[in-house]
């Protein structure tokens, strides 16, 4: 079974990402920030990872630099869910590495959309 990474400060988006997720039959693991997925990350790579951008202690954009330098770090992959939608913004999550994008508010058709884009469906 493939693992997701879910990785967000609002238990709500956690909770519907994980009921998404695990019915397209992934075993999920959470995290409320970047630093507790980073952690979770050097325990075990996911297969994939649904990261929030803004977050406290560490946000979704140093989380992803941190995993992309990690060995084995690339093989993720990576698809940012927020509210922000500035092209800026957008550009510079590719750039570190992110595979894909989501928009807040998501659902199911959205993510198995995104997730088959990046070969993880």
């Amino acid at each position: 079974m493939k693992t997701c990474l879910v990785v967000d400060d609002s238990s709500v988006i956690r909770k519907v990402a994980r009921r998404i997720l695990e019915g397209m039959d992934f075993e999920i693991v959470e995290a409320e920030d970047g630093k507790q997925a980073l952690d979770a990350c050097e325990r075990q790579l996911p297969d994939a990872v649904l990261l929030d951008w803004n977050m406290p202690v560490m946000d979704g954009y140093e989380f992803l630099r941190m995993l992309r330098r990690m060995p084995g770090g690339d093989r993720p992959k990576v698809v940012f869910c927020t509210t922000e939608n500035e092209v800026a913004q957008i550009a510079r999550a590719i750039h570190a590495g992110a595979d894909e994008y989501i928009m807040k508010p998501f659902d199911k058709d959205i993510v198995a959309a995104k997730f088959q884009e990046v070969g993880l469906v």
